[in-house]
């Protein structure tokens, strides 16, 4: 590969395999993404446009290309995106076929802007302002949608990356600016009509109506064609003696963020809770230096353990350890102490005592559902794959218990969220070319000191597994089972530093072929089997 000018870039033909992909990066930094279908081939801008992975590392199976990072899936023809976590698909160039070589013309770029000219006579009206909300009207916009769109969100700013609070923002590496969702001028640009600091009262699934009070009690109905109920969660408080006092936080908004970031300089930390929330607050704030002390609680003696192994528990725990965090294991909460209406300890349910001027509770969320009690199940709004609850109406997010490639389920993870906007909005515009949410799969990360731990699928204990690698060097990948039958398909996989890997499991997954554990015992090569199925 030969730099022609700054804009062109001459690649030869025989560097990309047929039905394959090869990325070729650039003295600025920029990556260009070849892909080959026998003669045919597609140049793309190669980084991920969700966090700039590169593509060319990622995993091309059939025609998707998938992102090695957060598994973001991109058509191979043409750029589209076909899963989330990116919000948009590739930018595409033009490029000249030279016989035995291809020029790259990365200044021009294939326009795929789609007017915007069905359903002008239509109004959708979204309820919530978080990851599912914005997807949705997101993906009306991108895809055709003409009529008016409406959000109304309780928060006071704009959609925002929440993921990236506990991961980014908390450790003091990403400006605020940076999480919002599209931009500052996502809304405008898009023509929608963003209506923060109002809350919906009520909602009337039969008349496609909601009621709205703003904060000075003033009420008023809005009723639409499509009505998108993405109400998201909050978190649990347990009731603890104490939880009122000044300095109990939680971690769910942008304003829980800054202010246990401005609450816990110089201060001693406590964090509730050993699932990812609680371990990913622990590991920003130890990454922004400024406490005085961090301690983590759980009642067991892992971390996530509801997600992965023993083994990798023990990974987790060693990699905060060495980072300065403190456990505490094998008692719960009996009380949160305070002097003066302020946090000073916390006593234990085994009688000891540690000091806390912060404390995070890590301790899970709840679905806000109340809007829909009348046909809300006890764990989750029941819809359909395409989230429809009703002709017009739909529930997604947080809050609905739908039908994935696992089965019909409750999932508080980002990408479902995102998932569930897409569907929605291609269920709306009556798309057929968009996968149904019974042919997903849920996915998510956590990331730790640098460190990313991905999960694919969902599996009802980590217990029946099977580990490749080491945990404690932050190698390895796990397959879990619902039971340990030799021919049970493995049902999630969790992996460090092995993307190929959990991408092609990832696939099979999603294709309802996820090898056996037998298979797996047996030497199974994922990658091949992933690109062979895929063929």
């Amino acid at each position: 590969m030969t730099n022609a000018t700054i804009n062109n870039v001459t690649i030869s033909k025989a560097d990309i395999p047929d039905g394959g992909m090869k990325s070729y990066k650039q003295e600025d930094d920029s990556i260009i993404l070849i892909t080959r279908d026998d003669d045919e081939f597609s140049a793309f801008d190669g980084k991920c446009p969700h966090a700039g992975a590169d593509l060319g590392e990622g995993l091309r199976c059939g025609n998707r290309v998938v992102c090695p990072w957060h598994h973001g899936s991109f058509d191979s023809r043409d750029g589209t995106l076909l899963e989330p976590v990116a919000m948009r698909g590739l930018t595409q160039y033009e490029l000249t076929d030279d016989g035995d070589s291809l020029t790259v013309n990365t200044s021009a770029k294939i326009d795929k802007r789609i007017e915007n000219d069905k359903l002008i006579d239509t109004h959708t009206l979204i309820v919530g302002g978080g990851g599912a909300g914005f997807m949705t009207a997101n993906q009306l916009r991108h895809t055709g949608y003409g009529g008016k769109i409406t959000i109304v969100s309780a928060d006071d700013k704009a959609p925002y990356n929440r993921p990236l609070l506990s991961k980014m923002f908390l450790a003091g590496k990403m400006d605020e600016k940076y999480l919002l969702l599209g931009g500052a001028d996502w809304a405008s640009k898009n023509n929608i009509d963003l209506r923060l600091n109002q809350t919906v009262s009520e909602v009337l699934p039969n008349e496609c109506t909601i009621v709205i009070k703003d904060q000075s009690g003033r009420s008023e109905q809005q009723t639409a064609d499509f009505l998108v109920v993405a109400t998201g969660a909050e978190p649990k408080i347990p009731p603890f003696k104490g939880a009122e006092l000044d300095g109990v936080y939680t971690l769910r908004s942008m304003d829980d963020a800054k202010d246990i970031k401005a609450a816990s300089d110089n201060q001693h930390v406590v964090v509730i809770g050993t699932g990812f929330i609680g371990m990913e607050a622990a590991s920003a704030l130890m990454q922004a230096g400024k406490a005085a002390s961090i301690t983590i609680v759980g009642r067991s003696r892992r971390v996530m353990s509801n997600i992965v192994s023993e083994s990798v528990s023990n990974a987790l725990i060693k990699l905060h350890e060495d980072q300065g965090v403190t456990f505490a294991f094998g008692a719960g909460v009996d009380e949160i102490n305070g002097e003066g209406g302020k946090v000073n300890s916390i006593t234990l349910s085994d009688g000891s005592k540690l000091a806390a001027d912060v404390v995070i509770l890590g301790t899970g969320v709840a679905p806000r559902t109340e809007l829909l009690n009348e046909v809300n199940a006890p764990d989750g709004v029941q819809v359909n794959d395409h989230l429809q609850l009703r002709d017009g109406v739909y529930a997604l997010g947080d809050i609905a218990k739908a039908t994935n490639q696992m089965g019909r389920m409750r999932i508080e993870h980002w990408r479902v969220a995102l998932q569930h906007g897409m569907v929605t909005a291609a269920a709306i515009l009556n798309q057929d070319n968009v996968n149904s949410l019974e042919e997903r799969i849920p996915f998510f990360w956590t990331g730790q000191y640098g460190k990313s731990l991905r999960y694919s699928g969902h599996a009802a204990s980590p217990d029946n597994n099977i580990l490749f690698g080491s945990p404690d060097n932050l190698d390895y990948i796990e397959y879990y089972f619902d039971d340990d039958g030799e021919d049970t398909r493995a049902s999630a996989a969790s992996s460090l530093g092995r993307d190929k890997e959990l991408i092609a499991f990832s696939e099979l997954l999603r294709r309802g072929h996820a090898p056996t554990r037998a298979q797996i015992n047996a030497g199974f090569d994922i990658i091949e089997q992933a690109q062979v199925l895929s063929r």
